[in-house]
């Protein structure tokens, strides 16, 4: 742990030191609270909650989860410093743990940011906080599994518009599986079995209980499995 801490520093620091990060967390709390308000009709539904806000995470973290991972081995290929950083002395999965966690990081920050919105609630009414709560920790667990997906495919390009694209189709196709729209459609060519199983393998059938305040151990198990698998490719990935 001790060969991650310096990276993770190196890494967390590095999004600061451009105007880019800030960006990124503004327009992120942009679209995030403009869907919960226009979309999800905050004020109209007349319900101290905030599910009309986390409802739209899965959908945001497709493009803002690829946004902060593409840069991960991207663009260390790009300008050649990879081979650089494997000279010190650590091993690719220090590197791979040290990145990870500093974009998991900032996604968490972003994620925070968001508290106005939890103190507006509990002043308009007697929200469960609880259920606020797990929400939030659903979130930052469900982040964690879009940026795994997005530090893989960074590792197999140096162009970080490709790895983007990649880790966007990636991680939608994992969002649509589990959405009910697309679940209606399969359940007229699929038997409901097969249709349940495929969506078991979506982000949002384990993010909703979250929503409800049930923090239920398959669905934890399911976001740490596949961020866990993901950084064990993306270690392999670059051993070879």
């Amino acid at each position: 742990m001790s060969r991650v801490v310096p990276i993770f520093k190196r890494e967390f620091g590095g999004y600061f030191r451009t105007p880019v990060a800030y960006v990124f967390l503004v327009v992120f709390l942009m679209l995030s609270v403009g869907l919960a308000f226009f979309v999800g009709q905050f004020f109209d539904s007349n319900v101290a909650s905030l599910e009309s806000y986390f409802t739209f995470h899965p959908w945001l973290f497709v493009f803002f989860g690829g946004a902060a991972g593409m840069r991960l081995w991207a663009e260390e290929r790009k300008n050649g410093t990879i081979e650089l950083l494997f000279t010190l002395p650590i091993t690719p999965l220090d590197a791979v743990l040290g990145k990870f966690l500093a974009a998991w990081a900032f996604l968490t920050i972003a994620i925070l940011l968001s508290f106005p919105m939890a103190i507006t609630v509990g002043f308009l009414g007697s929200p469960d906080w609880g259920v606020i709560a797990t929400s939030y920790f659903g979130s930052i667990l469900m982040a964690g599994s879009f940026l795994a997906v997005a530090s893989l495919t960074s590792a197999f390009t140096r162009n970080q518009v490709i790895s983007f694209v990649i880790s966007v189709c990636v991680n939608l196709v994992l969002v649509l599986m589990g959405w009910s729209v697309f679940n209606g459609a399969m359940e007229r060519v699929m038997p409901q079995w097969m249709v349940d199983t495929v969506a078991n393998f979506s982000y949002m059938p384990h993010f909703e209980p979250f929503l409800k305040g049930m923090v239920d151990l398959k669905d934890v198990a399911f976001f740490l499995s596949l961020t866990v698998f993901c950084l064990f490719l993306n270690v392999l990935a670059l051993e070879r």
